[in-house]
Order: C-alpha cells, then structure tokens, then sequence
C-alpha cells in the first residue's frame, strides 16, 4: 500500500518490515493484522487491516461497515510503545534496544540530509573538540 500523509510518502513496498502481529484472522468482523514499518529516513509507520468492527472500518453508502485498511504515521515512541507491546524481546532489542542503555557500543550507519554550510560547521566544530564528526554529533545527542 502507497499512501500520501501531509505531503510525506509512506510505501509498504519500499519500506523495511520491523514486526507484525495478527489477532482474530479468522474473524470477518473482528480480525486484525498490522505491521510495523520503517522508512529509510527512519519515520514509523503502521500498515493495517482489519474487519468491520476494527479501528480498519469504513462507513459504507448504505450505512453499514465494511473492513478496510490504512496507513498510520507513528513517532517513535508510539512506535516503540507498539513494539513492546507486539514483538518478540529479540526483534525489540534489535530496533529500539534498552532505554537508558549506555553500554550500547553498537555502531550503525546513518545518513542524514544536512545543508553544506551545517555539515562544514560539524566539521570545524568536531576538530575544535579533537573528535570525529560522528562522536561529535553522538556527543550533542547524548547531551541534549
């Protein structure tokens, strides 16, 4: 599914999977499955479908309710209260980790779209401070 919410794009298809959880799938009226997405600029969002009595539901012509599915944009932590709730402790663990948790010396990859005039001044500030760029940044992060 491809939905367009206040002018941002959120794609299933292009989107990394992080979890998902079913619940009454045999159940016309109540079933629900949802999956939790992130994009590659790291946004949440959760795909979902589900019956006529679900929060999925639409309104028919005739006044009735028909199941239906949608996209919903989640910060992150309605994305990690989410997650919690539905994924296994390993699959967690592996997305949003420990609050708190500063013995977290994992490094990953990040990119992120900075104007040229804000990357030169992380430059000149981080070798002021004799740090990298990106332990510069971690720094002001973990600072804030």
């Amino acid at each position: 599914m491809k939905k367009v919410i206040n002018g941002r794009l959120y794609d299933t298809s292009t989107a990394k999977e992080i979890g998902y959880r079913c619940s009454n799938v045999t159940d016309q009226l109540d079933g629900i499955q949802e999956t939790l997405y992130r994009k590659r600029t790291g946004e949440f969002f959760l795909h979902g479908d589900g019956g006529a009595r679900t929060q999925y539901a639409h309104q028919t012509e005739g006044g009735g309710w028909c199941g239906g599915e949608e996209i919903v944009p989640l910060s992150y932590s309605k994305a990690r209260e989410w997650a919690e709730e539905h994924l296994e402790a390993d699959d967690y663990l592996r997305y949003f980790g420990l609050e708190g948790d500063e013995n977290d010396a994992e490094k990953t990859n990040a990119s992120f779209y900075l104007s040229k005039s804000v990357v030169n001044m992380a430059r000149k500030k981080s070798s002021e401070a004799g740090m990298s760029v990106s332990g510069w940044i971690e720094k002001l992060i973990l600072d804030a």
